[in-house]
């Protein structure tokens, strides 16, 4: 991959996430009701996250028709260009269907498996997030910066919680354990939306078990080029059983604890 390449993905990862988001924002219908459910009976899929993958790999296939897909609604194909577009057209889907204002739409962009290119568009905050590989990260042109790390004990983490009831037991007693042991602990809805907040020094950092590669491709990578590490269980990348995100410093402490406490399973 070329410069030149990676700004043309980067500019078209812009363009698509921004129609998406406008979409989302400005068509949504005052009655928005369950199209699907996937993993439990809260685990919810719109007729708004249908409409929005549809337009993000229809403006890209007309732009890129040879690079492939892998999206959270189901469009799926290898392509032959090497480039891969990894896409949640809405992350926090449950928190747009009651009308809240944290949700975003999360595109990536990898090259030969690895993730060259990051946006996550979140329309309520008015503000577009972006990285590429080596070239640092921005919000709306400005630099991004993970926070200096404080004593564990002063870090405030975000985390989420599975829609299946008893993994989210478990994720609860984990919790429990934590937050004495941290300066709390917040709970967003988004995935995309904890990692750039990592990224933008708004956390100390994040942890979640359960992600899938469209909720975390375009955060990852937002969150490392930031200056936040990022991994799973220790040694590991971030993956389903694990991701952790945090300013270094907190990182290592965070991820032993998640380790101890058994995070990433039952």
């Amino acid at each position: 991959m070329t410069d030149p390449d990676l700004s043309e993905l980067l500019d078209l990862a812009l363009e698509a996430a921004r129609r998406a988001g406008a979409l989302l924002r400005d068509g949504r219908p005052a009655d928005l009701g369950v199209a699907a459910t996937k993993s439990s009976p809260i685990d919810i899929v719109t007729e708004m996250d249908i409409a929005a993958e549809k337009l993000i790999t229809g403006f890209l296939s007309e732009r890129r028709p040879q690079d492939g897909f892998l999206g959270e609604e189901g469009a799926s194909s290898a392509g032959s260009s090497g480039i891969r577009w990894v896409i949640d057209p809405l992350d926090g889907t449950v928190n747009y269907l009651y009308g809240l204002p944290t949700w975003a739409v999360s595109i990536a962009a990898e090259h030969d498996g690895e993730r060259v290119v990051g946006v996550v568009e979140a329309p309520m905050r008015r503000e577009t997030y972006r990285a590429v590989l080596g070239g640092g990260a921005y919000a709306n042109g400005n630099v991004l910066r993970a926070r200096p790390a404080p004593p564990l004990d002063q870090a405030l983490v975000s985390t989420g919680f599975n829609y299946v009831s008893d993994v989210r037991t478990h994720q609860a007693d984990v919790a429990r354990v934590l937050i004495p042991r941290l300066r709390d602990i917040r709970r967003s809805g988004s995935a995309a939306v904890d990692l750039c907040d990592v990224a933008a020094g708004r956390l100390d950092g994040y942890y979640e078990r359960g992600l899938h590669p469209w909720d975390l491709a375009a955060g990852d990578l937002i969150a490392r080029e930031a200056g936040a590490l990022t991994g799973g269980r220790p040694g590991l990348p971030a993956d389903g059983d694990l991701t952790v995100a945090a300013t270094p410093g907190v990182f290592e402490p965070l991820q032993a604890l998640l380790e101890e406490l058994g995070a990433w399973h039952d």
